[in-house]
């Protein structure tokens, strides 16, 4: 059954869609069903903070947990949570203690084999008092210390703190789906699940760090450790990071092994993904609230889908979003596909009648920092849908970084052919291009060539990142200030393996270490976060993650075809149109829609004097990218959208693009304004 939902403005005045800003509880009908899905907290070894300081800045994560919020203090250390429940819906309320309540854990996220570990540990003489995972991960702790993390399969991120030894831990799952940032302020430390919880406290500056900026501009996100604040990190995916007594250590507790196999056929391979897939999914079915999946009708959702509904009982609802009337809507593919499955299907068409601009003015503060992928208003929208008739969903995620999803991988294949023509032949194409009329579609043939043979013009590794990003080291230069060029080396985040490990393999793995945390996850988690639901991403196993890193990348990339493997697993499960389809990419038209319904917030928010304000970039260069694109001279609707998204979340969060004594002394003429 397909259920839509109409225009948006007619469901926010229930007070779902636009709480207060995340500052109190969303309205919400029906039985409260409600797990931990934010954490925070900071020691004050010198100086007792407010009494109120913990209890503000747990709710700044109030979005994430409504409706239950558990705080603790002693003289070292004050830690806070909030609560969404999905397993054990009577007990494991947080910060839960041991026994002889010296140990106390906070915990954001869910631990897939949890009972085994329990029946482990009961083993070993533990006696549990509730059936939550929470539990389970405390005293695995008690029992085996940090080497209890390589036990975890799960996502999380949580604290463990032990009063006797004023030893604080924190630790993060393999893969990055849970978020953590902290920051080191003297010998305290303070940390959250998302950075406006750190933000609540007034001594931390809130300084732009230019470099962590660098990899924004050309990534459309920003690579751990760096967030765009000076002085505050996220915890790498996969890390553990202790602090005792004002000194800290950080170590990974978990790195890949890219080494391809020896003797591994693809028909064992096909084999083998398909247990994985199966044990995966069934875990993530672990609920004892309403679930359902995103759908978008491609082969990585439909997959999810097809090994859910082995493992479901019951009929399972799926969610998804149409784009009714462009050439890139997927409503045809994911009805059919819900059809043959016989799902309670509902979906949500997103167009310019809904409220664009209000919406994309909330993203910020959900963010906390920004994040240049547009497709964080369809997740918005995905996210708000599904939420209102369950609490759980499975999605697709992370299949397109493990087995080869990207048309950029053929891009990266294709620019070794390229790099055989002249340069200056090069060089002629790109300047003839430029008279090639721009489209409004979504990612154009036009717009793809383009940015094909501009990035032929670069290095492999340059290329990579600028087809997966905007920005190139040129253009930013020349949207920087006068004197305000910045430095930051984006290929030392690139893996430096053996060559046996393959060129799309290396780019796998980058994209795994970074773009899909950083960008992809970070999207995911924000959005359905601001609307108190969980996702879970099967594919993210990482038992599924390691075997693909093990295999050989013409497992994954084979000829012109993508995901070789997965759909040679699924081509006897799947219709055929889902295997034989392109992938669409889930964002918006943001060409269209900035030359359209969102051109006036555009233009606000990129406005010179705006620009002038906050310092960083030159706005005649700004403005000619403006002009550029709203006459139709150039499709800049990406670089401009995060362009716009950077500037509301300086405003959102009074972000300074230098030290408020450096800006005094710039403005009186001492010093140059950038930094």
């Amino acid at each position: 059954m397909i259920r839509g939902i109409g225009p948006f403005d007619r469901l926010s005045s229930r007070g779902i869609l636009f709480g207060s800003s995340g500052l109190g509880p969303y309205q919400r009908e029906g039985p409260e069903r409600w797990n931990v899905c934010g954490i925070v907290g900071f020691t004050h070894k010198r100086i007792r903070p407010h009494e109120d300081r913990i209890r503000s800045a747990t709710l700044k994560l109030v979005h994430r947990g409504p409706d239950e919020q558990g705080i603790y203090e002693s003289r070292t250390i004050s830690l806070g949570a909030v609560r969404l429940k999905i397993i054990d819906l009577e007990s494991g309320s947080q910060p839960m203690f041991s026994g002889d309540r010296d140990t106390v854990i906070i915990f954001n996220g869910e631990i897939y084999n949890f009972l085994e570990l329990r029946r482990e540990l009961e083993g070993l003489g533990y006696s549990f008092h509730s059936r939550s995972d929470t539990e389970v991960v405390l005293y695995s702790y008690l029992e085996w210390g940090r080497s209890c993390l390589q036990r975890l399969r799960g996502m999380f991120a949580l604290a463990i703190w032990s009063e006797s030894q004023r030893r604080l831990l924190l630790a993060r799952d393999r893969m990055g789906i849970k978020p953590l940032y902290y920051c080191r302020r003297g010998e305290d430390i303070y940390f959250a699940s998302e950075l406006k919880a750190i933000l609540e406290h007034t001594e931390i500056e809130r300084n732009l760090d230019p470099v962590a900026l660098h990899h924004y501009l050309s990534l459309n996100y920003v690579p751990a450790p760096y967030t765009l604040i000076q002085g505050i990190e996220k915890l790498r995916p996969g890390y553990w990071l202790e602090w005792h007594n004002g000194r800290v250590q950080s170590e990974a507790y978990w790195r890949l092994n890219l080494q391809p196999r020896q003797g591994c056929t693809l028909e064992s391979a096909v084999e083998e993904l398909d247990l994985l897939l199966r044990s995966s999914v069934r875990d993530h079915l672990i609920a004892d609230v309403p679930l359902g999946v995103w759908l978008s009708g491609g082969l990585d959702s439909s997959t999810v889908l097809h090994y859910a509904s082995e493992a479901f009982s019951g009929r399972l609802r799926t969610f998804s979003v149409s784009f009714l009337g462009r050439k890139f809507d997927e409503s045809p593919y994911f009805r059919k596909v819900a059809a043959a499955y016989g799902t309670d299907h509902h979906e949500i068409d997103v167009n310019p009648s809904l409220q664009l601009a209000h919406v994309v003015e909330q993203l910020p503060y959900y963010f906390d920092e920004p994040c240049a992928d547009a497709g964080a208003l369809p997740v918005w929208y995905l996210s708000y849908l599904c939420r209102r008739y369950v609490t759980v969903a499975l999605s697709g995620e992370g299949a397109d970084e493990l087995f080869g999803g990207y048309v950029t991988y053929l891009a990266d294949r294709l620019n070794k052919r390229l790099q055989g023509i002249p340069t200056s032949m090069r060089r002629l194409a790109m300047h003839l291009l430029h008279y090639w009329p721009v489209s409004n579609e979504k990612i154009s043939f036009e717009y793809k060539l383009k940015r094909l043979v501009q990035g032929s013009l670069l290095s492999a590794d340059e290329a990579h990142i600028f087809w997966n990003g905007t920005f190139s080291e040129f253009e930013k230069q020349a949207l920087y200030r006068a004197n305000g060029s910045r430095t930051a080396d984006l290929f030392e985040l690139l893996p430096d393996e053996p060559a046996t490990v393959g060129h799309i393999n290396r780019y796998l793995w980058f994209d795994q270490l970074y773009y899909l945390p950083d960008d992809i996850l970070q999207k995911c988690d924000r959005m359905s976060m601001a609307h108190s639901l969980e996702v879970r991403p099967p594919f993210l196993d990482h038992r599924i993650v390691e075997f693909a890193a093990s295999l050989p990348e013409h497992f994954k990339v084979r000829g012109t075809t993508l995901k070789f493997l997965l759909r040679q697993l699924m081509k006897q499960k799947l219709p055929e149109t889902v295997l034989e389809r392109k992938k669409q990419g889930f964002d918006i038209p943001a060409h269209d829609w900035l030359r359209g319904p969102l051109r006036e917030l555009l233009l606000d928010s990129l406005s010179e004097a705006t620009l002038v304000k906050q310092g960083i970039f030159n706005a005649t260069a700004v403005q000619s990218h403006l002009r550029e694109h709203l006459e139709k001279r150039a499709n800049l609707g990406y670089h401009l959208w995060g362009l716009l998204i950077l500037s509301l979340w300086m405003k959102r969060w009074r972000i300074q693009a230098v030290p408020a004594a450096e800006m005094e002394a710039a403005e009186s003429g001492a010093i140059s304004v950038a930094s």
